[in-house]
């Protein structure tokens, strides 16, 4: 195999096919890539929708009233 190395087309045709699978390796890891983001991107969702979800309890629970004969007036006055 040494003596094929110092000639000009073997030593382009192992350039080639190192190119050619560093290539292929670099694309065989885009999809696992791939995948993180896309689960990485659902969490963030996931952690936005419950953000939001605890906001608007945390709000409802601002507004209460503070005891029962203050709820029995809102409700006579229809504000509930």
């Amino acid at each position: 195999m040494g003596w094929l190395l110092p000639h000009g087309p073997a030593r382009k045709a192992l350039g080639l096919i190192l190119t050619a699978a560093a290539i292929l390796l670099f694309l065989i890891n885009l999809r696992p890539a791939g995948e993180r983001a896309g689960r990485a991107t659902e969490r963030l969702d996931a952690l936005e929708r419950n953000d939001a979800i605890h906001r608007q309890m945390l709000d409802a629970a601002a507004r209460r009233p503070p005891d029962r004969d203050a709820l029995a007036e809102r409700l006579r006055d229809g504000r509930f």
